[in-house]
């Protein structure tokens, strides 16, 4: 069995914000002395940041909203209340995580077509992006 506990898949979403409750996870997970060696590297970096980015805030800040917090709810009621950007903007980020890499970013679709021969996915023409990938590690699809 797994000693990995999968923090949900990036598609997921909380308060119109694509990726937002895989960060949550992983904050709590990390909080909580669980988040996989593989995921701490990265932790508050790619997805993270960008989600960070498109919200204003810093991996700093956040952490200590989902500190302060105990549930999904407490934190969708701060984000409401503290991050104030259009649907536009919203649908702008999710669309940026879901078409990445590019068709004609050639340095990360050779890191994607590496990271699916070195898992044993190179088989796999539905994964396309990143996106596909994580949730295909993962066991999702």
């Amino acid at each position: 069995m797994s000693d990995i506990i999968y923090p949900r898949s990036s598609r997921e979403v909380m308060c119109g914000w694509m990726h937002l409750p895989r960060y949550i996870d992983k904050i709590r997970l990390h909080q909580a002395g669980k988040l996989h060696p593989d995921y701490q590297e990265n932790l508050g970096k790619g997805f993270d940041e960008g989600w960070l980015k498109a919200a204003g805030l810093t991996h700093g800040q956040f952490c200590e909203v989902v500190r302060s917090t105990i549930t999904d709810g407490q934190v969708a009621d701060w984000v409401r209340k503290n991050v104030k950007k259009t649907e536009a903007e919203k649908k702008a980020h999710a669309e940026g995580m879901l078409n990445y890499p590019k068709p004609d970013d050639a340095a990360m679709q050779a890191r994607l077509k590496m990271r699916k021969e070195q898992a044993g996915l190179s088989h796999r023409e539905d994964i396309k992006t990143i996106v596909d990938f994580i949730d295909v590690d993962e066991k999702r699809i």
